[in-house]
């Protein structure tokens, strides 16, 4: 099987609603992703992780603060980029804030 990347990407206004959420909040709103992970769970190669704001590297050997708006990832398999599109049809990320998105790449052999 291939891997992919999934990057997921959310408008900053999201996160931001995060730390202000109880914990029963918390919860329900990881139940949508503990279920595609019980859905998909011989596909992950690891189900990923929440990420902090991004930084950015640039050519001048600075670091900035980044304007993407990553906020997460996920690694899978599939046999094909098709199947690996079929594993984020209808993903929980999507319904989370208006703006949220995912973007899959296949990992290239070295």
């Amino acid at each position: 099987m291939k891997k992919f990347l999934a990057i997921y990407y959310a408008p900053s206004s999201a996160m931001k609603q995060m730390p202000t959420l109880t914990e029963e909040q918390k919860q329900a709103s990881m139940k949508p992703w503990m279920d595609w992970m019980e859905k998909y769970a011989d596909n992950l190669e690891d189900g990923g992780a929440p990420l902090m704001p991004p930084h950015s590297l640039t050519p001048d050997g600075k670091w900035a603060s980044s304007a993407k708006e990553v906020t997460g990832y996920s690694i899978v398999k599939a046999d094909t980029i098709d199947a690996a599109k079929k594993i984020f049809n209808g993903h929980p990320h999507l319904s989370w804030a208006p703006g949220c998105s995912v973007e899959i790449s296949e990992f290239a052999r070295m």
